[in-house]
């Protein structure tokens, strides 16, 4: 490991304060914040606004050292994705979806993950560790470097969402700084409506959230009881649905009448997507403001469970739709090269399968 400063997990606040240490003005970070994240580079000596001596002087004790780029894939609908390797023995997923009016990119969080879902790739994978932010953020630099820009000169990428590997939320002092970088205009400049947190329901950590960063939040719900839900989302069993709601609530209140919660469905054949279900979740949901993502299961290896049939997410949709409620169901993109929802899953050294450590250090 490197005992130089990793400056691309830095954010604004962060890089002011290394370049106090360095006897430099604040305004250096906004420089440095461009350089990395606007233009991507990586190499100080093309820096051309800051003077020589100064060049020579982070050459020394920082870096901005890309992750190694293993495996670059692109689907047959235009969906990519990359393997970005973090250490030795472990690498992450990250994927880019193109849309007609935005392009989204999902972004790891952990190498693997504790939460064991019982329908996710990732889960079945075990856990190794959080990712820092530098390594993070760093896949954002990848891709957006990747991808360049628009013929209008505008940025590809639009959205970011913190649904690929690993619970975001058990990882929190990465992901705040990570966040804030995506979000200054010095650097992605993203709006604070286009980046997504999602999360399994760590309820603790929500609260946390809201008064720390102001994103978009979204919730692997995918069951409208708690029997069934802790079959599905063993972190159920911890945070059961009507605590979770409830933290829901909290985040939303203050926030604009147009602000949501999006509530992530996984469609299951025959285990969550009968019309009595369909019906209970639009009375569970009835007092917070919601958005409804009903997502055809992914088959991995392995898997007990199939997709739920067009007919059965249809009616389910309907049903939801005549209660009120914005229904999407999410269009399966990038599965013919294993980069559809559910189906990441990198390279992963288990070590950990329990849930309790990782759960309690989100207290």
């Amino acid at each position: 490991m490197s005992d130089k400063t990793a400056l691309f997990g830095l954010d604004r606040e962060g890089l002011t304060s290394f370049f106090a240490e360095l006897g430099e003005r604040p305004f250096r970070a906004q420089q440095i914040m461009q350089w990395i994240h606007q233009r991507g580079e990586a190499d100080f000596d093309c820096m051309t606004n800051l003077a020589k001596p100064l060049r020579s002087r982070l050459a020394a004790v920082a870096e901005i050292r890309p992750p190694e780029v293993l495996l670059d894939q692109q689907s047959a609908d235009g969906t990519r994705k990359w393997l970005l390797r973090v250490d030795g023995g472990n690498a992450v997923e990250t994927v880019f979806i193109p849309e007609q009016n935005r392009g989204t990119l999902c972004v790891s969080s952990q190498v693997g993950c504790a939460m064991a879902c019982t329908f996710c790739a990732t889960g079945h994978q075990g856990f190794n560790r959080n990712l820092t932010a530098t390594e993070i953020i760093a896949q954002v630099w990848v891709a957006n470097r990747a991808l360049g820009h628009a013929p209008d000169g505008e940025r590809i990428i639009s959205n970011v969402v913190m649904m690929g590997m690993g619970e975001p939320l058990l990882n929190l002092p990465a992901l705040l700084p990570a966040l804030n970088i995506m979000l200054d205009d010095m650097s992605y400049g993203l709006s604070k409506r286009r980046v997504t947190v999602s999360t399994s329901g760590i309820v603790p950590a929500i609260d946390r959230l809201k008064a720390q960063c102001d994103v978009a939040l979204a919730v692997s719900l995918h069951a409208p009881d708690d029997v069934l839900r802790d079959e599905l989302v063993p972190i159920n069993r911890k945070y059961p649905i009507a605590e979770l709601l409830a933290a829901c609530r909290r985040y939303m209140a203050g926030k604009s009448a147009r602000s949501h919660i999006t509530f992530e469905y996984v469609m299951l054949d025959g285990i969550n997507d009968s019309s009595v279900q369909a019906a209970r979740l639009a009375e569970l949901l009835a007092d917070v403001p919601a958005k409804i993502n009903l997502i055809p299961f992914n088959p991995f290896p392995g898997t007990p469970y199939r997709r739920s049939s067009a007919a059965a997410v249809s009616r389910f949709q309907e049903l939801l739709l005549n209660r009120g409620y914005i229904v999407t169901v999410r269009r399966t993109r990038g599965d013919d090269i294993d980069a559809a929802c559910g189906q990441l899953a990198g390279q992963v050294m288990n070590r950990l399968r329990r849930l309790e450590s990782h759960v309690e250090a989100a207290r």
